[in-house]
């Protein structure tokens, strides 16, 4: 009998559609990785367009902004999943060893293990700050065959310049003698590696090679990446199209909405 509901149950949801919050982990770079995926109302067997969202540096994927993002693409019938990068939030992982690299490859992880949900169509990505980087970076290596369109806010690139200058969120070291870490606020820890790697990264060069469509975002009173990085996107992404916010922070502050329904818009129409 019990059985017998059950099945009456699930062909009833098949037939009258549902949607879900689901909490997952996935195999990352150098860990496990804590993700939520949000789906959209389905019917039986129907495919929706999947939205990667990537967190920033020493972020996380329940930031307030990222999991508006995530509601209003839910109810524009576009699936998402949110994530922490190894060594944030609830993954594995030490924050000490994070790169961008491995973010990259943890993106890459991610993507790959939405490719394989029965009802995911097309895959796009989004990324606030350092998570814009690892997103931008992704698409260009990945291709836009791959990834159908790309969402950056406030795109961290300074973090290659900063690396270069010795410069780390307010604290200072030789970059020519990059120490074994740099201690920031909260008694986090910055790796030598994340910094060698941040001074040769390719941002800009990968970036060029996505040609997908692509919106960026930024707010002119952004003291932690000047919006001129953003502008410098715009220029090197073929099918680009930028956005500028007067008296609006790294975080858009108080400009959140507006921001969101800005990424919704623009999936809404890309996928």
């Amino acid at each position: 009998m019990k059985k017998f509901l059950f099945a009456a149950m699930m062909l009833l949801l098949s037939l009258s559609g549902y949607a879900k919050q689901e909490n997952v982990e996935i195999q990352g770079s150098v860990g496990r990785l804590k993700a939520v995926i949000q789906v959209p109302e389905l019917k039986a067997e129907q495919k929706v367009p999947m939205v990667i969202i990537c967190h920033g540096f020493g972020g996380h994927k329940d930031a307030g902004l990222l999991k508006m993002i995530s509601d209003d693409l839910e109810a524009k019938g576009i699936a998402s999943i949110r994530f922490d990068f190894n060594g944030h939030g609830e993954s594995e992982g030490d924050f000490q060893n994070m790169t961008v690299l491995n973010e990259i490859g943890d993106a890459k992880k991610v993507y790959e293990y939405v490719k394989g949900l029965s009802y995911v169509g097309d895959i796009a990505l989004c990324g606030h700050s350092q998570g814009g980087v690892v997103a931008v970076m992704t698409a260009g290596e990945l291709g836009a065959d791959k990834v159908k369109a790309l969402a950056l806010l406030a795109p961290a690139a300074v973090l290659r310049d900063d690396a270069l200058k010795g410069q780390l969120m307010g604290k200072y070291y030789d970059a020519g003698n990059i120490p074994e870490y740099v201690e920031i606020y909260g008694g986090r820890k910055v790796g030598r590696e994340y910094i060698r790697i941040a001074q040769e990264l390719p941002i800009y060069e990968t970036a060029r090679e996505y040609q997908g469509a692509t919106i960026i975002l930024h707010g002119k009173a952004d003291r932690v990446v000047p919006y001129t990085y953003a502008t410098r996107f715009n220029e090197v992404i073929r099918y680009s199209h930028v956005k500028y916010y007067d008296k609006v922070d790294h975080i858009f502050m108080g400009c959140e909405k507006t921001i969101s329904e800005e990424v919704t818009r623009f999936f809404e129409k890309e996928l």
